[in-house]
């Protein structure tokens, strides 16, 4: 028994414990309720009579120094592991690089907050939309090209029609199904047409339509509507002019041109040389699309417009390819900082 006591008293010294798992391996080994120190107790009755009070106090003093061992190494890993966790508050911090809005984000946030100034709200739809909201109710003859396989992405052909939505003019119907006039409210969102991939198109990119129905709505508020918005959103110099055009949901219609923020008017290859920029369709709504909705439209009367978010982003920020937008191109995107 004493040469046992001895020679785990040996190990007990020679032992070393680099961290808290050993520290609690150690302990169970030697301290624990199951461990040496104590079976060694355990067969302290097995000693004869003459040597128990001899060999009792080897014991003791064996569980003395392995508690001591403990104790003392306990104490000494938690001294490290406080000094490795001090904080150094004098220290300049790590840089930590801020990141930015997407150009398109910064673009739809400023459309929607300069025409909330003048009373309009946001409405969204869903983007996967039936024949109803997508097509008919805006016009649209069934013959109608846009309705063409090679326009449109349709998820389900046949009795009930699905596809994505071509343009947000769908929330417009929703909007007037549901609300009473007067009505004014923009539809910023996403939308889809099965176009090829180029620097000039893109397969989805995004629209904000604005429709606004009250009695006495002229061309001349829309108008007025649509100069404020070239005003507010590419500075006070801007200047816009309409062009006669053809929308099934409008009637009459109209192409938007902006003078050229690029060149000043003057003429460049961006503008073709003409001083204008396309920026935006828009017209009087076609009677037909308000009795579709149950709005008489010999009471009332409306305008809408409609928008490409990349389009005028690409003014705004000079911006000669749509492919960039959706690339993720931190060297592209971190260009653009701040914003609303």
């Amino acid at each position: 028994m004493k040469e046992k006591i001895d020679e785990i008293k040996q190990k007990i010294v020679a032992s070393t414990i680099q961290n808290g798992e050993e520290l609690e391996s150690f302990r169970i080994k030697y301290l624990g309720s199951k461990g040496i120190i104590k079976d060694l107790f355990s067969g302290l009755k097995e000693v004869a009579n003459e040597q128990k009070r001899e060999v009792g106090q080897l014991l003791n003093g064996l569980r003395t120094l392995a508690q001591e061992k403990f104790d003392s190494r306990k104490e000494e890993l938690v001294s490290e592991d406080g000094e490795a966790s001090k904080l150094d508050v004098s220290r300049p911090g790590d840089p930590i690089e801020i990141g930015a809005r997407h150009p398109l984000s910064l673009v739809r946030s400023e459309i929607i907050e300069i025409f909330s100034r003048i009373g309009f709200s946001v409405s969204e739809g869903p983007e996967i939309e039936d024949d109803w909201h997508n097509f008919s109710a805006l016009n649209f003859p069934p013959e109608h090209p846009a309705r063409d396989m090679q326009d449109t992405f349709f998820i389900e052909k046949g009795e009930k029609e699905m596809a994505l939505r071509t343009h947000t003019s769908s929330v417009q119907v929703r909007v007037m199904e549901n609300e009473k006039p007067p009505i004014r409210t923009i539809s910023p969102g996403r939308v889809y047409r099965n176009e090829a991939i180029s620097a000039r198109a893109h397969c989805f990119f995004h629209q904000v339509e604005g429709l606004y129905i009250d009695k006495d709505v002229s061309f001349a508020d829309l108008k007025q509507t649509l100069l404020y918005f070239a005003k507010e959103m590419f500075g006070e110099k801007a200047q816009i002019r309409l062009r006669p055009s053809y929308f099934p949901f409008t009637e009459p219609s109209a192409e938007v041109d902006i003078s050229c923020t690029i060149c000043n008017s003057k003429g460049c290859n961006v503008c073709k040389y003409t001083g204008w920029l396309e920026i935006l369709g828009c017209g009087m709504v076609d009677p037909n699309v308000l009795e579709g909705s149950n709005i008489d439209s010999k009471e009332y009367s409306g305008f809408a417009f409609g928008m490409g978010v990349e389009r005028i982003a690409q003014l705004k920020y000079r911006v000669n390819d749509l492919r960039l937008y959706s690339e993720n191109d931190v060297r592209f995107l971190k260009q653009f900082k701040g914003g609303i």
